[in-house]
């Protein structure tokens, strides 16, 4: 008598397997998207620190920062609202102010609202509303 033997996995098999590697991406995907939120954070914080560097820089050349209505894009283009800059050197940034890592532009301030001579700028977060807590948290920088 001549046996078969079939090859392959059985349906029991292919269950095991299946709830084997759900039960790993339950466990592993709120750990990846848990990194995702503090990379866009960190993200985030540097962008706001990089475009402080180049607010100072236009301060150290014209004297003042740029007013809010000239915004951060006066760190690209020489500004033709008063008060004009005289010894603009820019560009001051290399590419396009960049959005937010939720794609949002960043809120730029100057004067600050408390009437010194500095700036305001920060990110509303994920949320894109004032307050918030972890992701959805208020960055800023000035």
């Amino acid at each position: 008598m001549i046996t078969q033997r079939r090859s392959g996995f059985t349906l029991i098999e292919l269950m095991v397997v299946i709830l084997v590697l759900a039960l790993l991406a339950g466990l592993v995907a709120p750990q990846i998207f848990g990194r995702v939120s503090e990379a866009r954070i960190a993200t985030a914080r540097t962008q706001i620190d990089l475009l402080g560097v180049a607010l100072d820089n236009y301060r150290l050349d014209n004297g003042f920062y740029p007013t809010t209505e000239q915004g951060l894009a006066a760190l690209r283009e020489k500004p033709v609202r008063d008060p004009a800059p005289v010894s603009w050197r820019g560009p001051y940034l290399r590419k396009d102010v960049p959005l937010d890592p939720w794609n949002r532009r960043y809120l730029y301030r100057s004067p600050t609202t408390a009437g010194a001579s500095g700036f305001d700028l920060s990110s509303l977060g994920r949320d894109g509303a004032p307050g918030g807590e972890g992701e959805d948290a208020d960055l800023s920088g000035s």
